[in-house]
């Protein structure tokens, strides 16, 4: 079994800090690039922390955790990174025995065969994923995204979290209001809805403020928004604010400001999506929509034991809030 010595040797970097880091601490003063690769590491071996101490059950819980996005797109967007996290975290502490997989893993394909107690899949699965993991176990939760209204899903709050933005923008002046965002796919490339991109054509359209040539999008990732941005920028009379899919599509799109001598806020307001660890530290801090991912990990724990727990037939949705973080980024319109 994996140590926090092990991790300590490989990231190098002290025990102290893979210990501080692995505990979240907050106080912490280290650099993004060296937290994520510690965590990185723990994963690839499979560390898992002391188990608070419980009262013993008699029969060990076995949970599968399907993984849609791969380890090299999770640090490219943490996003699902910090939804598994919780999942692990929650799993730790109860004592509950994780089976990892990842879609593509041809592992997966013999689940079947691993006799699990639930599965908890992260990500975004079509119908036919669905029904494929129902084979597996009657058991299941789904994490950010639900094709089924039959199925327990955790999912988040976006349409109130745009609007939010939306009304933070107009109240500091701003109509000419761009969205720079992502499309996602689930099997046979079948486009998934954003409820961001609709609600942001939705609401600006009843206040006749709409512009079709003010939407951008790609993958949700920090290359993508830099060039996204590079491109939104040859507009003679473009927005004077931006809404970021995610906060990684921030951080891109602010360095194409920046080379351009473009100046945030004061010329161009930046708001993003997420809220990861590092949106506080930029210059200017980034204004964003705080997304309490690592808490969807724990409330889809908590959801799979209240089915194991539980007699119900009725499926259960659960609408997670966001938080809006105003921060440096987004200012007055001038």
């Amino acid at each position: 079994m994996a140590t926090l010595k092990d991790i300590a040797s490989r990231a190098n970097v002290s025990l102290a800090t893979v210990s501080r880091v692995l505990n979240k601490d907050e106080s912490l003063s280290v650099a993004h690039e060296t937290k994520q690769r510690i965590l990185l590491i723990a994963d690839e071996l499979n560390y898992q922390p002391g188990k608070r101490k419980v009262v013993k059950k008699k029969t060990v819980l076995r949970m599968g955790l399907i993984y849609w996005y791969s380890k090299e797109q999770e640090m490219e967007d943490p996003y699902y990174l910090s939804v598994r996290l919780g999942v692990e975290r929650t799993c730790s502490e109860r004592g509950i025995e994780i089976v990892k997989y990842y879609k593509n893993d041809l592992r997966f394909r013999s689940a079947g065969e691993e006799k699990l107690d639930g599965m908890i899949a992260v990500g975004k699965f079509s119908l036919s994923d669905v029904e494929l993991f129902n084979t597996l176990t009657d058991k299941l939760v789904l994490v950010d995204f639900t094709p089924t209204s039959n199925v327990d899903s955790i999912v988040v709050d976006f349409r109130s979290a745009m609007i939010d933005v939306l009304k933070h923008l107009i109240d500091l002046g701003h109509e000419r209001i761009g969205y720079i965002g992502g499309h996602e796919y689930v099997q046979d490339n079948e486009m998934i809805k954003d409820e961001r991109e609709t609600t942001f054509f939705e609401y600006l359209s009843m206040y006749h403020t709409f512009h079709p040539e003010f939407i951008w999008t790609g993958k949700f990732t920090a290359a993508d928004g830099y060039t996204l941005m590079k491109e939104a920028l040859k507009l003679d009379n473009g927005p004077t604010a931006f809404i970021m899919g995610s906060d990684s599509m921030a951080i891109g799109a602010m360095r194409a400001l920046h080379e351009k001598g473009v100046r945030v806020p004061e010329q161009v307001s930046v708001v993003g999506f997420n809220d990861i660890e590092m949106s506080r530290y930029l210059q200017p801090s980034l204004t964003t929509i705080q997304v309490h991912t690592e808490y969807m990990g724990e409330a889809a724990v908590d959801l799979l034991l209240d089915q194991l727990s539980s007699k119900r037939k009725i499926a259960k949705k659960v609408v997670l809030p966001t938080t809006l973080l105003v921060r440096e980024s987004s200012g007055p319109l001038k």
